[in-house]
């Protein structure tokens, strides 16, 4: 077996932005993509032309490297339009980490954006069933997820409630954020009589569907110094998969998380004890319990009891998904990028009322596919390093 490099600590994300999060009606997601990067050069001091690697993947242009190239008239030295659902933009970091490291460029952008909600108006996945699965018509993706769930249940037990927590503790955590998509309370009540959309999922436990972009800036740890007063160190990464569709998932309740987490923590020398903050991608309530056990934070088969009496939400002893994450906050297509911007910010101490006290150490997990991609990102401030 290979023994794994990381340039631990040696990149920052230092600069972090969001654009358009709900509804932003007459913009592509190009456009969007496009603002929410130069809102997050500019507030360092930084244009367009400085950006000399370019990490993008837009949900309805394969060659958005090239576009984004040609709309802002920049020309990178690297462009990386890496693919893998929701979890692209953790590899992606990954990938610019590696790149700063080497000398292949000096001011790496990673940006994505889409006008699903405006566009489209619903949820829209590249995911296409098998020869073998389309005969059955399963709903694509929240067909998949709740395959999964139904087998968790089967498994270990998993009460209503318990993932009405999760999505109770997203909206709590969103009514802190000004700029969640969705800030109404959000009772058990109101959870339970939810209308169902596939069973066990009723709307509450599935996604947004909004518009939105995001965008974040990664220099080498001798730059960042000079240009963020916070910057959010890397200090670990790791991606694995080992399926496309649900139908060949090895494990129904067993995610590729429970390989990616732990070797992101190895390599950036922490365990999940430490960690003050949790980023995860919740496309469905499901995902957080899944994550929160194979990541390691609680034992498999745990994640749903670990749920409850508030444990994950404001005030609670492991913030998660603070922003309001992809079920109140936003989710315009993939929300990868998301965790990385909201974690930043936490490291930052920028996020204002949501903001957790002391923050140190964070956790940005992204998802792809059916429970396919999974990538972890281990982030810090400097003297954790």
């Amino acid at each position: 077996m290979s023994q794994e490099r990381f340039p631990r600590g040696k990149t920052a994300i230092v600069s972090s932005a969001t654009y358009g999060i709900g509804e932003a009606p007459g913009l592509t997601s190009l456009d969007l993509a496009v603002r929410a990067s130069v809102q997050a050069l500019s507030a360092v001091g930084l244009a367009p032309a400085d950006v000399d690697g370019l990490f993008i993947g837009l949900p309805d242009d394969y060659l958005s490297g090239l576009s984004f190239t040609e709309y802002l008239g920049i020309s990178p030295r690297l462009t990386d339009n890496n693919r893998t659902g929701g979890s692209s933009f953790q590899t992606h970091a990954i990938h610019a980490a590696l790149a700063l490291d080497a000398g292949l460029c000096d001011v790496a952008l990673i940006a994505y954006g889409s006008n699903q909600r405006s566009g489209a108006g619903k949820l829209v996945s590249s995911m296409r069933p098998s020869p073998y699965e389309g005969p059955y018509r399963l709903a694509r993706p929240v067909g998949g997820y709740a395959l999964a769930a139904s087998r968790y249940a089967a498994r270990y037990g998993l009460k209503k409630e318990q993932l009405g927590a999760v999505a109770i503790a997203a909206r709590q955590w969103a009514q802190k954020n000004p700029d969640a998509f969705m800030r109404e309370p959000l009772s058990m009540e109101e959870y339970l009589a939810s209308r169902m959309v596939c069973d066990p999922f009723s709307v509450r436990d599935c996604c947004l569907v909004t518009d939105g972009a995001a965008a974040v800036v990664m220099v080498r740890a001798d730059r960042a110094r000079d240009l963020a007063a916070r910057p959010a160190y890397l200090l670990g990464g790791a991606a694995a998969a080992w399926h496309k569709d649900i139908t060949n998932m090895p494990d129904l309740t067993v995610t590729a998380a429970s390989l990616s987490g732990p070797r992101a923590m190895a390599l950036a020398g922490v365990a999940p004890r430490d960690i003050d903050v949790v980023e995860l991608y919740d496309a469905f309530t499901l995902n957080t319990i899944l994550f929160l056990e194979d990541l390691g934070f609680c034992a498999k088969g745990e994640g749903a009891a670990f749920v409850e009496g508030g444990r994950i939400a404001p005030g609670g002893e492991l913030p998660v998904n603070t922003n309001g994450g992809g079920l109140s906050c936003v989710h315009p297509g993939m929300y990868g990028l998301f965790t990385m911007v909201e974690a930043a910010q936490q490291l930052a101490g920028s996020a204002g009322e949501r903001q957790v006290p002391g923050a140190k150490l964070a956790l940005a997990h992204g998802n792809g596919g059916e429970l396919s991609s999974q990538a972890t990102l281990v982030l810090g401030v400097e003297d954790t390093i």
